[in-house]
């Protein structure tokens, strides 16, 4: 079974290290004691508590409802216009997501280095990888 320490954890979700043992103090997310005493979360458990948190359809109001679920909160970087098109760079807990759209549709968003925004992708074509095969097996 494989297990994440809590500071793998939290690097995977993107947050700090303490508000996973905050969830885990909590009862929100399961973990247990190895061999030493460390928390350890199940790998099971942690896909199992990243879905849950996916998935918002309470129907809460200025919810907005789309067929992408991949969806990224993260925080404005940076902001480059030109006279037709926008790049927008925003970090998504660990990730760098970079977005090419018109500069219209930057401007009536209100993009600038800051802002908090969420990154939606939607993709015919997803590659997964794995960065240690031999770590991931636990």
């Amino acid at each position: 079974m494989t297990t994440f320490r809590i500071s793998e954890a939290a690097a995977l979700l993107g947050v700090s290290a303490d508000t996973v043992r905050r969830w885990v103090d909590g009862g929100r997310l399961p973990a247990v004691r190895d061999e030493h005493g460390h928390r350890r979360v199940p790998g099971a458990e942690l896909a199992a508590f990243v879905r849950d948190q996916g998935r918002r359809g309470d129907g809460e109001p200025g919810e907005r409802f789309s067929s992408a679920r991949n969806r990224m909160r993260g925080i404005v970087t940076d902001v480059h216009r030109d006279g037709v098109m926008a790049q927008v760079e925003m970090q998504a807990g660990p990730f760098r997501v970079v977005s090419l759209m018109s500069r219209e549709a930057a401007d009536e968003l209100g993009l600038e280095v800051g802002v908090v925004a969420e990154a939606v992708v939607k993709s015919t074509n997803v590659v997964v990888e794995l960065p240690d095969p031999a770590r991931a097996r636990g």
